[in-house]
């Protein structure tokens, strides 16, 4: 009997790879970044075709939705780039709350939320139900270029690198924190990335700061883009930053994006 690989494990794609930050929505962001980089996006009405430079594969950390104004759109181009295999993508906490509403779920409208369910009021339910459908295929993590990469949205563990489980996708969704709030009623995280020894290079977002951050060969590259900040990606395995700024704060967060530095 064939064993099933797991979703995550992709290690035969090799790149290159150009690997997006947390859009949230920023979708006017994300075509600018997109043409910097080198893809061609071609929009007629509602449907979009995406191409890319020859070779070359898209990967988005997670969190497409909330707090900007084009959830749909950012959703229709990583949808249609993963039906022609030219683009990946990890699960965000802020997708997975959405498909939780989607599916009917009693869940708050908070922290950016409500701005999807504002814009997806308008879409068919046909579009809802590929959305809910996309968004639930989405793999905790991405295990990459013969497992010298992995693409997670909150990062991972050494330790947890080719495991499934409730554990692991909790790490890669939400991080690790310590119980505590601080005083902007965050949570206070603990920055796993100090103790990172191994040989894997981990690419991640979740956790907003002005600048990119790079410890222990892991990047965390969510700049902010719907706070006012930019919008990052990190080619690889050129190690290269692309980034733009974004257009204007689309929502403000109860902590200041210039405090955010971890």
């Amino acid at each position: 009997m064939t064993q099933k690989v797991a979703a995550f494990d992709r290690r035969e794609l090799a790149g290159p790879f150009d690997i997006v930050g947390d859009v949230h929505g920023c979708c006017d962001e994300l075509e600018e970044l997109l043409a910097l980089l080198g893809y061609e996006v071609e929009w007629s009405g509602c449907d979009v075709s995406v191409t890319p430079p020859v070779g070359r594969t898209l990967v988005f950390v997670g969190d497409l939705v909330d707090r900007g104004p084009r959830s749909p759109d950012v959703l229709r181009i990583a949808m249609a780039m993963a039906a022609a295999g030219t683009a990946l993508c990890v699960e965000g906490n802020h997708d997975n709350k959405f498909a939780r509403w989607l599916s009917g779920a009693n869940v708050k409208p908070a922290h950016g939320l409500q701005a999807s369910i504002d814009q997806m009021a308008g879409e068919d339910p046909a579009f809802r139900a590929q959305v809910r459908m996309y968004v639930g295929s989405l793999p905790p993590y991405l295990w990459l270029q013969g497992g010298a990469l992995v693409v997670a949205h909150a990062g991972l563990k050494q330790d947890m690198i080719g495991k499934a489980g409730g554990k692991v996708r909790s790490f890669a969704l939400y991080g690790e924190t310590t119980g505590e709030t601080d005083g902007f009623g965050s949570p206070v995280r603990l920055n796993w990335a100090l103790a990172h020894s191994g040989e894997t290079a981990i690419v991640y977002g979740h956790v907003a700061a002005p600048e990119v951050q790079a410890v222990n060969n892991t990047w965390c590259i969510d700049t902010g883009c719907c706070f006012g900040g930019r919008l990052t990606a990190l080619r690889w395995p050129e190690r290269e930053l692309v980034s733009l700024p974004a257009r204007k704060v689309w929502f403000e967060g109860a902590r200041p994006l210039a405090d955010r530095m971890r």
